[in-house]
């Protein structure tokens, strides 16, 4: 059950497309949605640097100065977006400007919401909007609650791929995805493992990984599942083939992050979906 819905606010393009999947699954839910806009206060000092001599200090004071105000007048007109999509939508909501470290202050907050939705190119430079940053890594990583990555492109998810190893993350992400039902229990699921090889051990390990998915995810009450396994390859690159074979709406996965890099941030599979996919991601470490 969904009752608290936090949402990233970024100067992304993505950010209209998060505020919309999160007014409609508050919808479904009868949930709360918060706006948080986080001021980068850290990049904007490092940014600017300590100015050396005392002039030099001067005006990078006044230069960190500026940049915060842009910065601050960005995130409130984020939030009056924010505000006015929400009101129009009649979806209870609140919303707050954060100054410091954005990874820091989402991840706080999520401690106190069931689902985060946020824009994959999601940075938080509101003075530098071009910056990459690994920021959406560092919180999918770190976060005790799931994560719902949108691109540019709204969909009514119809038709999920839930992407099924067997391993811990993968099993973490079942379950919170059953529990919290997000888009309903209609909505038909495709579990997919996709095997190491093609013998008949694996042919019967995969089975099994299936059988015992779609079995949890009926006992929550969803109707349609349907049991998926794929040949060998790379795991990511067969989970967007095949998403775009049964054309899925949205792609759960579990996030195997190894280390702090924005390419190494999480395992190969994930990367490739945040890389390539078209679809949401519903991901959970």
């Amino acid at each position: 059950m969904i009752k608290r819905i936090l949402v990233a606010l970024d100067p992304g393009e993505d950010t209209p497309v998060a505020i919309r999947y999160a007014a409609a699954l508050a919808q479904r839910h009868g949930a709360t949605v918060s706006g948080l806009a986080v001021i980068d206060t850290k990049h904007i000092a490092t940014s600017v640097g300590p100015g050396g001599a005392i002039g030099g200090m001067y005006y990078a004071g006044l230069s960190r100065q500026h940049m915060t105000e842009q910065a601050r007048e960005t995130a409130r007109d984020l939030l009056h977006r924010f505000d006015t999509a929400l009101e129009q939508a009649g979806v209870r909501h609140g919303e707050r400007v954060e100054e410091g470290v954005p990874v820091q202050q989402v991840i706080d907050d999520m401690r106190y919401h069931d689902l985060l939705v946020i824009g994959g190119t999601s940075h938080f430079f509101y003075d530098r909007p071009e910056q990459e940053t690994n920021t959406l890594a560092q919180i999918v990583k770190r976060a005790i609650s799931p994560t719902l990555v949108v691109d540019s492109t709204y969909r009514n998810v119809q038709r999920t791929l839930l992407a099924y190893d067997g391993s811990n993350a993968s099993a973490r992400t079942l379950q919170r995805f059953a529990q919290l039902k997000p888009f309903g229990g209609q909505t038909t699921v495709e579990i997919v493992h996709v095997r190491a090889g093609n013998s008949q051990r694996e042919h019967d390990a995969s089975d099994l990984l299936l059988h015992q998915s779609a079995a949890f995810l009926r006992a929550h009450g969803f109707e349609r599942v349907v049991e998926t396994s794929r040949d060998g390859g790379k795991p990511g690159d067969c989970l967007i083939e095949h998403a775009d074979h049964i054309e899925a709406d949205l792609l759960v996965a579990g996030a195997h992050s190894v280390s702090a890099m924005r390419r190494m941030a999480f395992g190969s599979t994930t990367h490739t979906l945040l890389a390539n996919s078209v679809r949401p991601l519903f991901l959970f470490h």
